[in-house]
Parts: structure tokens; C-alpha cells; sequence
């Protein structure tokens, strides 16, 4: 177990005294002032647990355990401090979220009872994480595979609309991405009642009837209901629920600053990645798809669209090139729709090779029969 702690304070004989009554139960770390304090997550880190005094002189304690929040998400923090005072304490527990406000003196015991509460939280944090970003979303990753393979149409973008989500997430500076990547593979579940012409119509950019879209429009909710009955994917069940919703509905559409809700932030953040994949897959360049993007006042929000607008810095470059299916490979895609030879299709156009899906052209391959050669998009 991680038993690494960080004692952050301005005075030299404070530190020293940690030090004395603190490193044979420990494994302890010292900072004289909040520059040091932050250098030392950089470099030394992880840390289970930060504890900061709050009147130091360039920064107090409560910004500095904010800032080491956004660089150490996981880490339990704590104030113990001389100048305690409730103002100073709901900023505390409110912006830099501290696990613990203890006042000084602070009897050793009790410090070490701390934060060896402390420590069994930042355990209890890993666990849920592991669980969430491993156990979770491995699930979620054999799902989507599957679905991809039982109607491939309709999972065709997943790939893709991850690869936004992610971009996203980082341009604009979040944390806990896997939320993001989770809406992503599961955000067309829905699409699997649509029919099959209904979604090439879509695709191409085709107007559809009144009632297909009434059906098309209902899909996102239709995903929704199933995911909210899944344990802990209510978060991601809204995003999907909102991700064809514009941005004046909830929000002024003058107003940069991101929503609060991460459910409806997901939401935002899905609207725009599947209506730029959506505009991509027309064969227009991406500053144009931004453009018009632009141009429909209130659809989108700002700050998100501005962010995909740099996505042409990361897009995967690719090579076309004809082949045969045993030349196929993991992370190619599909340029043209690829179907046996008695018309199933195999792959919709753009979708990725996964493993699943390099086996299932081998398997009709043998047995149905591929024409060749197809058409893949190969990572330069």
C-alpha cells in the first residue's frame, strides 16, 4: 500500500517536527513553501496523502491544494493550520475538496489517526477507479465490439467519436477522461432499431422522411433508458440522453465557460463530435466542416467547437491501399463497405478493424467468401 505522505509548510521547525513524531510510521516527504510542495508531486509523486498548512506567504493553503488537486486528482488532501477560522474552512473543504481541517497544536495521535484515514481513502479511491476504468470500461469495450459486429452500420463511428471525446477531453483540460470515452462507445447504441437504409441515408448526408426522423431522433433516448438501469453508468446514460441537444436549451450561447454538470458537459462535448464525424464522412476538409459548424448559432457550444477545431493537429494521417483480407490488420479502416459475397455486410465504411472484426473477415472469408481486393485506410 502506497503510505507516502507530503507535509507542506513555510516553516522549517513545523517540517522538522513532522519529521521527528511522523517517518518511522511512514514513508514521509518534506516541503518548505507551496513551489516546492507542487515541484515535489511532479517529480516524487504519487503521494497518498497531502497535508498543507494555510498561511504561507506566496500562496495559502487553500490554492495551493487546489493546484495540487488538478495535478494529483487522487490524492487525499488535508489542511492543518493555526488560523483556522470557518470562512477558511469551507473554502477548504469546498474548492481545494480536503479530506480533513485539523487546527494546531495537533496532537501527534491524532494526526496519525488522520491520516491513516487518509491512506485508507486514497486506497478506496484506486479501488473505485480501477473499477471504473479497468473492470468497467473493459466490459463496455466487449460490448461495443460486439455490437459492431452484429449491426455494423450502426457502430461504424464508434472508433471515431472516441478519438474526438479524447481530444476533447484534453484540449479543454478534464479529468476522469474514461467518462468521456464510455459515452463515446456506447452514444449509438440506440441506432441499433434504425434500419439499415435509414442509416446509409443518414450517413450520406440524405434527408429522411418524417418518420424516420422521429425514429432517428429518439434513439438517443432509447440508449439512455437501457444504460440507466446499469450500475454506475447513470453519469453516462444522461450524457447520451443529451448529446443531440443544443447548447441554447441549457445554457447562453455568449457564455465560454463549460457547464459544471459533467453529465451535460458529455452532452455537449458528444453533439459536437458526432455531427463534425457525421460532416467529415461528406468528404469536406475539416476547417470547413468547423465553419459551418459555426454557422448554426446556438447548436453548439463555443468553447467545445473551438476545441475540436484544433483536432487536424492530431487527426491520424492515412494511407489508402487495396488488399487482400489476409493483409488486414488491427487499427486500419474500412474505406468502402466490405460484404461477403452473398451481400452481408462485414464492415460499413470507416469503421475500424478491431480483433473481433479481423476474425469474423477471416472466418467469412473461408467460408462465405470476400471479394477482393478491399479497400482499407492504413495508419501512416
Amino acid at each position: 500500500m502506497n503510505k507516502k505522505i507530503l507535509c507542506v509548510d513555510d516553516d522549517p521547525n513545523i517540517l522538522q517536527g513532522y519529521k521527528r513524531s511522523l517517518r518511522k510510521q511512514y514513508d514521509l516527504h518534506l516541503a518548505t513553501g507551496p513551489e516546492e510542495g507542487l515541484q515535489m508531486i511532479k517529480t516524487k509523486g504519487p503521494f497518498a496523502v497531502i497535508v498543507s498548512d494555510y498561511a504561507m506567504p506566496s500562496m495559502n493553503g487553500v490554492d495551493f491544494l487546489i493546484e495540487a488537486k488538478k495535478l494529483a486528482p487522487d490524492t487525499v488532501r488535508m489542511m492543518l493550520t493555526g488560523f483556522a477560522n470557518m470562512d477558511n474552512a469551507i473554502k477548504a473543504i469546498n474548492e481545494g475538496s480536503i479530506f480533513r481541517f485539523l487546527t494546531k497544536p495537533c496532537a501527534p495521535e491524532t494526526l496519525a489517526r488522520s491520516l491513516d484515514d487518509g491512506i485508507e481513502q486514497y486506497r478506496l479511491i484506486l479501488a473505485e477507479k480501477e473499477l471504473l476504468e479497468q473492470t468497467l470500461f473493459g466490459s463496455v469495450r466487449v460490448l461495443s465490439q460486439v455490437l459492431s459486429l452484429v449491426n455494423p452500420a450502426a457502430f461504424s463511428s464508434t472508433s471515431r467519436i472516441k478519438f474526438y471525446m479524447k481530444h476533447l477531453s484534453h484540449e479543454l483540460g478534464l479529468t476522469n477522461i474514461w467518462r468521456f470515452e464510455l459515452a463515446a462507445m456506447l452514444c449509438e447504441l440506440g441506432s441499433i432499431t434504425l434500419p439499415s437504409e435509414t442509416l446509409a441515408k443518414i450517413s450520406s448526408g440524405q434527408e429522411l422522411s418524417p418518420n424516420e426522423q422521429e425514429i432517428y431522433d429518439a434513439h438517443p433516448a432509447l440508449a439512455a433508458e437501457l444504460l440507466q438501469k446499469i450500475p454506475r453508468l447513470g453519469t453516462i446514460s444522461k450524457m447520451i440522453q443529451l448529446q443531440r441537444t443544443p447548447c441554447t436549451k441549457h445554457q447562453d450561447p455568449k457564455d465560454r465557460n463549460l457547464p459544471q454538470n459533467i453529465a451535460l458537459l458529455g452532452g455537449f462535448m458528444l453533439h459536437v463530435c458526432l455531427d463534425f464525424d457525421l460532416l467529415s464522412g461528406q468528404k469536406m476538409k475539416i476547417p470547413n466542416v468547423i465553419k459551418l459548424m459555426r454557422t448554426r448559432i446556438g447548436m453548439y457550444h463555443p468553447a467545445i467547437l473551438d476545441a475540436m477545431a484544433t483536432v487536424e493537429r492530431v487527426e491520424r494521417k492515412m494511407v489508402l491501399k487495396n488488399m487482400k483480407i489476409q493483409d488486414v490488420q488491427v487499427f486500419m479502416l474500412a474505406d468502402k463497405e466490405i460484404k461477403t459475397k452473398g451481400g452481408l455486410l462485414l464492415m460499413a465504411k470507416g469503421q475500424e478493424v478491431t480483433k473481433p472484426t479481423l476474425d469474423r473477415l477471416h472466418s467469412f472469408y473461408r467460408t462465405a467468401g470476400i471479394a477482393e481486393p478491399v479497400r482499407m485506410q492504413v495508419p501512416m
